[in-house]
């Protein structure tokens, strides 16, 4: 998976119809000549998703400029002509270097070799930052309390390794659990430093990977959020579907919405388009889930995993924490705290006030 804003209306709403057209037919034209075998062109609210199969590895070169040459073609044919908000946001580079990573562009990317059924679940985000999986993930590979097969069923018994990023030091720790689990959680209980990368099951099966890059820390400044992307394979020795949605019927509180310096909860919504853009407080954030079975790399879906009447009720708690949220307006803990709020246009307006202070 490969997303990026390129551009979307009204504000930071929905992307333009026109920009998936162009997409999709860039992306069929790549899997005519062999680049691809298969791919599918979403959105989650103003964020631009590219789900694509292949059999080139990861970190392919051909693969990443493929989707930034996409990128760049639908910002220049589609998002400046009409004048799209934000056009080309997430394109922090000037040309493509060899792989997107580091140059705006989200990228999740799980190497596998396809089991006898294969279902693999993507989850995409809007308006929040990587660390916004980490709740979710730790429930689904960790939480024998969310997944009941990790005490009944054998193949999940052993437990699964994670690997933790530091964005801040660009370092990373993989951790063993169920033995380290404590260690996990002192780690990514911080979400906005330590984040979830990849988990392989202890015997070296590939279960999830997610998106990492940290936009604010790649420009030095506000440039909108990171918008994360999140791939969970499921079943025949790993987390059953319905445990791999469980964790999102509860809207935990996340970080970004409205400028990137609010919390606010996660909510699922349907990949309708009713649901499947932002407008209250430019929000709240919310996850796309997307479900597909993987035959000979090709894509059999997707399902709309939120679509479901059962995630009504998760919808309603949303906005009742939104309503609690929204009334603390500019005070913490609704907006972010200092660290947080370094990497915005906050810092501008404090500017000024620093030669009025007196000891």
């Amino acid at each position: 998976m490969i997303k990026a804003d390129v551009g979307s209306y009204p504000g930071h709403g929905t992307v333009h119809p026109q920009q998936i057209e162009v997409a999709k037919t860039l992306l069929e034209k790549a899997r005519k000549d062999g680049a691809i075998v298969d791919f599918f062109v979403t959105h989650a609210g103003d964020d631009l998703e590219f789900i694509m199969t292949h059999r080139r590895g990861e970190n392919d070169k051909r693969v990443h400029q493929l989707a930034w040459d996409t990128f760049k073609e639908i910002t220049d044919k589609v998002s400046k002509p009409l004048k799209l908000y934000g056009a080309g946001q997430d394109l922090l580079a000037e040309a493509f270097s060899g792989n997107v990573k580091g140059m705006g562009p989200g990228v999740a990317e799980l190497e596998f070799e396809e089991r006898r059924s294969d279902p693999v679940l993507v989850f995409m985000a809007d308006k929040t930052e990587p660390g916004a999986w980490n709740l979710p993930l730790f429930r689904i590979f960790g939480d024998p309390f969310n997944t009941a097969g990790l005490i009944i069923d054998p193949a999940l018994h052993d437990g699964f390794t994670f690997e933790i990023l530091d964005v801040m030091e660009d370092q990373s720790i993989k951790i063993k659990c169920p033995d380290e689990t404590y260690d996990l959680l002192a780690l990514i209980g911080t979400s906005s430093r330590y984040v979830i990368s990849k988990i392989y099951r202890n015997d070296g099966m590939p279960a999830a990977a997610a998106s990492t890059s940290r936009l604010s820390l790649i420009a030095g400044r506000y440039v909108g959020k990171d918008d994360p992307v999140c791939i969970v394979r499921a079943q025949h020795g790993l987390p059953a579907v319905g445990e791999v949605l469980e964790p999102f019927a509860f809207p935990h509180l996340v970080a970004g919405w409205m400028r990137g310096s609010h919390l606010g909860p996660l909510m699922p919504v349907s990949m309708n388009d009713v649901q499947n853009r932002v407008t209250r407080f430019d929000g709240p954030p919310r996850v796309v889930g997307a479900g597909f079975q993987v035959s000979d790399a090709k894509l059999i879906g997707p399902a709309d995993l939120f679509g479901d009447p059962a995630y009504d009720r998760t919808r309603q708690v949303a906005n009742e924490i939104t309503d609690y949220m929204r009334r603390h307006g500019p005070f913490m803990p609704h907006r972010l705290g200092p660290e947080e709020m370094e990497y915005t246009t906050l810092p501008e307006v404090l500017e000024k006030l620093k030669t009025r202070f007196k000891k």
